[in-house]
């Protein structure tokens, strides 16, 4: 799956008055009508433990230069919102300067191996300009035009 190149995400949400969050590649569009979006969770993931039918939730779409931001997600700091600047948008910690933001609440979560696929349905999606940050063979770089 090493040759798969995949956008990077940081997936948060606010759950006992704290913001919680984790690097995802697994995130995709769903549906146009309605707007939803896909998201893959680990089984045992930290995050997925704080979602439920209902609940909201955030996609950072990182930019090309907060490489260091994914890694700090997806390490075990035991807090990874310190030093890493956010704000509350939507009920859900928006990470600033990413690539694009899309909050949703949970529609379902539905098995799948390993892994929980949260479908999401759209609330708000702030799209912006410049490059997202992309992870091909261990490797970050981002999408450059022909």
């Amino acid at each position: 799956m090493g040759n798969l190149v995949a956008g990077l995400n940081v997936v948060t949400t606010s759950a006992g008055g704290a913001p919680h969050g984790t690097t995802v590649s697994g995130v995709m569009s769903l549906s146009m009508n309605p707007p939803m979006v896909l998201v893959s969770l680990g089984v045992r993931s930290r995050l997925l433990a704080r979602l439920a039918e209902g609940a909201r939730f955030g996609i950072n779409i990182l930019a090309a230069d907060q490489d260091q931001v994914a890694l700090r997600f997806s390490g075990s700091t035991p807090d990874r919102f310190a030093d890493v600047p956010w704000f509350e948008d939507h009920g859900a910690p928006r990470i600033v300067d990413a690539h694009g933001w899309v909050a949703a609440d949970v529609e379902a979560l539905v098995p799948g191996g390993d892994h929980v696929i949260v479908l999401g349905r759209v609330i708000d999606a702030v799209p912006s300009a410049g490059a997202p940050l992309s992870y091909h063979q261990r490797t970050f770089g981002t999408h450059h035009a022909f």
